[in-house]
């Protein structure tokens, strides 16, 4: 790893010491930030060869859905650094895609600096500017803090030889992460065909089959039965307290309105993060809870304990062998998204709940095919994990790199 002959102190302690003859000047003084408008109107119809809306969905390259109506909104071009200035992410830099940005997100114009060492830059930067934000609800860029920030600024042509070097060795990773990505797809692939095979058709392979007259099942054992999940299990439908009665401070009940209190992982069990004083629906330590309505429609979790489910939730709990029933509602999951894929506000009734009909087997089966599929999803669960543990490794490695190119650690040239 080859580095410079002389470095100096940067002025910054995360920066620490840089090469001696790079210039260091004050984030405002080598660029231009230009918030975004919210625009007069958008439109999910576009008849007019109208610009996209950069939604936070667009942005991270979702399918356009959106586009604006106002003559006088600025189009941003692609590949122009953006920073996401409020909510959650507030902090983050993200490149554009060609659109119209809003109010949340600014544009970030830098000067005399070559564009692509401006973008890795600007990924160190943001590890730091994220600890800077402020608000008490929403996160919201500290733009004081932006201003003061220290840019480093080689000598253009090393810029130019770092953007370089960053553009092959990113890609190179970002390559190898896709590739995992795509791993950890499979893996959960061969899971939900495992699942469905496992609920739908059993263990033995040579069993006679007979139609079971719902397409999402096919085919099932000649001894099983079809039944409605409301004759299998006791289902309650959630109904959310006043909002006057939540609060953060763990007094009275537990309340899981939606997936905001579910695990951060796909599938896993619900969180203590808000709680009620005046709970009106209930679900038992080890329901399955199924979310009703809205982009998350179909999202599957267990309660980790005795909670209150507000309207957004129904609970599940199996009046045969649970275990199984969790497992076949999985499979079940699968064929209720695909029905509703693109709709603008998807949607589960109790009625469409109640009346989802799903296979039956005898209940000695049911333990064993629920034995089957724990021991197997289990083998599959750990091969995902190692796999995002090597994305993780890899993504550490990369901004281990930018952060030790474009701050003269590392030498390129």
């Amino acid at each position: 790893m080859k580095k410079y002959d002389k470095y100096k102190n940067s002025g910054a302690e995360w920066l620490e010491e840089i090469p001696e003859h790079w210039e260091v000047k004050k984030f405002k003084f080598v660029s231009h930030t230009q918030k975004g408008k919210l625009p007069n109107k958008i439109t999910s119809i576009n008849e007019l060869e109208l610009p996209p809306y950069m939604s936070m969905e667009y942005l991270r390259g979702g399918e356009e859905n959106q586009w604006v109506i106002d003559k006088n909104a600025k189009i941003i071009d692609e590949g122009e650094v953006l920073l996401l200035w409020d909510g959650s992410n507030a902090g983050e830099f993200i490149k554009s895609r060609k659109g119209v940005i809003s109010s949340t997100v600014a544009q970030i114009e830098f000067k005399h600096i070559n564009k692509g060492f401006a973008w890795y830059y600007s990924k160190l930067l943001e590890i730091e500017l994220r600890k800077k934000n402020i608000g008490m609800g929403i996160p919201h860029v500290n733009g004081n803090e932006l201003k003061n920030f220290l840019v480093v600024i080689p000598l253009i042509e090393e810029q130019t030889a770092i953007a370089n070097f960053l553009d092959d060795k990113t890609k190179r990773i970002d390559q190898a992460i896709a590739i995992k990505q795509r791993q950890i797809e499979l893996l959960k692939e061969r899971r939900q065909i495992l699942i469905h095979k496992a609920v739908t058709r059993g263990l033995n392979d040579v069993a006679k089959l007979k139609d079971s007259g719902v397409e999402w099942i096919g085919e099932i054992p000649e001894h099983w039965k079809v039944k409605r999940l409301k004759y299998v299990a006791e289902i309650v439908y959630g109904i959310s307290p006043h909002e006057k009665t939540y609060n953060d401070e763990g007094e009275g009940t537990v309340l899981i309105n939606g997936p905001v209190e579910y695990s951060e992982t796909d599938f896993g069990y619900t969180r203590s993060l808000k709680w009620t004083t005046s709970p009106v629906k209930f679900a038992k330590k080890g329901s399955l809870l199924f979310c009703l309505r809205g982009s998350t429609t179909g999202r599957l979790n267990i309660c980790h304990q005795d909670v209150a489910i507000g309207r957004g939730c129904a609970s599940i709990l199996g009046r045969e062998n649970h275990e199984f029933l969790i497992k076949t509602v999985i499979a079940l999951k699968e064929r209720i998204v695909e029905t509703f894929k693109g709709s603008t506000f998807p949607s589960v009734t109790s009625s469409d709940l109640d009346n989802y009909s799903i296979p039956l087997p005898p209940k000695e089966e049911q333990t064993a095919i629920s034995e089957y599929i724990e021991i197997a999803t289990n083998k599959i669960a750990t091969a995902i994990s190692l796999k995002e543990q090597e994305i993780e490794k890899l993504k550490e490695y990369k901004m281990s790199l930018i952060d030790g190119v474009v701050t003269g650690k590392i030498r390129v040239s």
